[in-house]
């Protein structure tokens, strides 16, 4: 059974704004608690490099690949399917432009293969505690940065 965690804000902000919050990795430690710090091209196929804060008291190197991007719309990636089908992981952001000037920001990681719950006995917690975190920080930075260029 795969693992699923997803969250949906609506920000106070533009979608442009917000995108340039997910993808300027440059800035990721001043706002993001659980991808400490993330260095990518961004071009599909190459990785991105990240330290990740898991557990709360160690932060490790994790690479991915993206999978796709599409400017101000989606980025997704994720690892490459392991040996024999024991693992392989999805995460994308979304964002949508919502009428009012607002924007919709969906993040959602999805990791399965059989070793999955396995991972999810033991990480469940502190990956979805960690993922909250990061789609919390991205629509808090958002709103930080559109209400000092109002």
């Amino acid at each position: 059974m795969p693992i699923t965690i997803r969250y949906s804000h609506e920000i106070e902000a533009s979608a442009a704004q917000v995108w340039e919050v997910l993808t300027d990795l440059e800035a990721y430690p001043c706002w993001n608690t659980f991808v400490e710090t993330c260095r990518s091209t961004l071009k599909v196929g190459d990785p991105i490099d990240m330290r990740v804060r898991v557990l709360p008291f160690v932060a490790q190197a994790q690479r991915e690949y993206i999978f796709e991007h599409e400017p101000g719309v989606l980025l997704s990636y994720g690892i490459k399917p392991a040996p024999l089908g024991a693992m392989k992981s999805y995460r994308s952001h979304r964002i949508e432009a919502l009428a009012d000037g607002r924007t919709r920001y969906l993040s959602s990681f999805e990791l399965s293969g059989w070793f999955a719950p396995v991972v999810g006995l033991l990480l469940g917690h502190f990956l979805r505690d960690g993922f909250r975190r990061m789609s919390q920080g991205i629509a808090d930075e958002a709103e930080r940065r559109a209400s000092s260029n109002a």
